[in-house]
């Protein structure tokens, strides 16, 4: 067995210890693997991460070993690691954050297969420049977060005049985000995603529901908007996942979502390609304020 091996990316070279640790055993994907996939898709995926901490997934033994998830940084990484010290209850959180194609390929052979980032960047990390709606199936089934996903697009789009961004999580659902322009704080964010979930659950009751209770759900899909907070991380997009067939969480267009054939698994490592050639985010749209929207959402929720 090799034990290191050297990956050049963004101007540096990084040493991947044990490359060929198999992290996919079902599908024989190793460490170095994961990490040229990162290498690879980092044109794509940098730009989500810049600026953003990240909470990591980190897997030593692969995806049916030992899983945590670590936010400080160790003192072992290199110091081209960029870094936010940022406040928390009693003291503070050194995070890590990913700037370049090195800093990717260095997580990845450090057995990070799935970074999750801020829905803020660390310089204004109160103040978000998104908004996520998690679509979580109560089961396997996919076709219920897709249903939702057009559903939910609609009212943003249509009634409440927000464009909106659509991902696979790579698991189960998708998540559907608002670009913000970062004039509201958390607070105010997280409150109008409540309301708007509501909203979507009170028109569709049968088949949404808000309800954190996983018995109180009766098969219904649950409109989760709990990341919308301070610390709070959602899975980054290009992330890979750890389940059989090493699936990533993939930004897609509106299009694919209305083809009943999408799954939250479609792409995976061995995709990369497609995913290079196909940037489905693009143009993608500035950041808005919430002020006009809320307006029209509490117009739509007294006629309700």
């Amino acid at each position: 067995m090799t034990t290191t091996k050297r990956i050049r990316a963004g101007g540096r070279t990084v040493e991947i210890s044990r490359p060929d640790k198999v992290m996919f055993p079902a599908d024989g994907f190793t460490k170095a693997d994961v990490a040229h996939y990162y290498r690879t898709i980092a044109p794509r995926m940098l730009p989500q991460l810049r600026g953003r901490p990240l909470m990591l997934e980190r897997r030593p033994d692969g995806i049916d070993g030992t899983m945590f998830m670590q936010k400080d940084v160790p003192e072992y990484f290199p110091d081209w690691v960029h870094r936010a010290e940022l406040p928390k209850e009693g003291g503070t959180v050194t995070y890590p954050i990913c700037d370049g194609a090195a800093t990717l390929v260095y997580l990845a052979g450090q057995a990070c297969l799935t970074p999750h980032r801020f829905l803020s960047k660390a310089d204004r990390p109160d103040h978000p420049d998104r908004v996520v709606f998690d679509l979580d199936p109560s089961g396997d089934e996919f076709e219920p977060a897709r249903r939702t996903a057009l559903l939910l697009r609609a009212l943003l789009e249509d009634e409440l005049g927000l464009p909106s961004l659509v991902m696979t999580t790579g698991s189960r659902g998708l998540h559907v985000l608002v670009p913000l322009d970062r004039s509201a704080p958390f607070a105010q964010t997280r409150a109008f995603a409540h309301e708007v979930a509501d909203l979507l659950a009170t028109r569709h009751p049968d088949r949404l529901t808000t309800a954190a209770r996983k018995q109180a759900r009766e098969g219904r899909l649950y409109l989760d908007v709990q990341r919308n907070a301070y610390a709070q991380t959602a899975v980054a997009p290009y992330a890979v996942r750890a389940l059989p067939g090493a699936p990533v969480a993939a930004p897609c267009s509106w299009a694919d979502v209305e083809d009943p054939t999408l799954t939250a698994r479609r792409w995976d490592i061995t995709t990369v390609d497609t995913l290079l050639d196909h940037d489905a985010w693009r143009p993608t749209p500035r950041g808005r304020s919430l002020r006009a929207a809320h307006r029209r959402l509490d117009a739509l929720t007294r006629r309700a």
